[in-house]
């Protein structure tokens, strides 16, 4: 057994396959209880006798859909000082007041635009998330700087 977070990567009628987001494991469900691609799941997975290669879902506790959008407003001051501080191509990650986490990127300002898309489309992000129990990431940005929050 295996007890865990998740994120559905492939899903049909008949089948799934989970990626947990702790240790990036694959396990292939060999039915499919409803789950979709990009949704999470915290819950537990068993193998299946006898070669234990293909697993089902003894128990989902909560199943839950990660939002990334890109927001209008600029990285807060805390970011904009932070981003100040380091240099271009580093992360620095800071707790939030709360659940959650504010990622900081600094980038060569002609590259903020594709950095931002980068993080939208990475799985990753959807993975990190998930791992942190949030459902929603904002990205905010101004010239080289991206403020990536994972909020409740």
């Amino acid at each position: 057994m295996k007890t865990g977070t998740f994120v559905v990567t492939e899903a049909d009628a008949e089948s799934a396959v989970l990626r947990d987001v702790s240790d990036g494991q694959i396990h292939t469900l060999g039915s499919n209880p409803g789950l979709e691609v990009g949704v999470a799941v915290e819950g537990t997975l068993a193998p299946e006798p006898p070669m234990d290669v293909v697993w089902t879902v003894e128990e989902i506790d909560r199943q839950f859909t990660v939002s990334v959008e890109e927001h209008d407003e600029p990285p807060t001051e805390r970011a904009r000082e932070t981003a100040a501080d380091q240099p271009v191509g580093e992360v620095t990650t800071h707790e939030r007041a709360g659940t959650g986490e504010v990622h900081v990127l600094t980038v060569p300002e002609d590259s903020t635009d594709s950095a931002v898309a980068d993080v939208r489309d990475d799985e990753a992000t959807v993975e990190r998330a998930a791992r942190l129990g949030v459902e929603r990431v904002e990205i905010r940005s101004e010239p080289g700087v991206v403020s990536v929050r994972y909020l409740p």
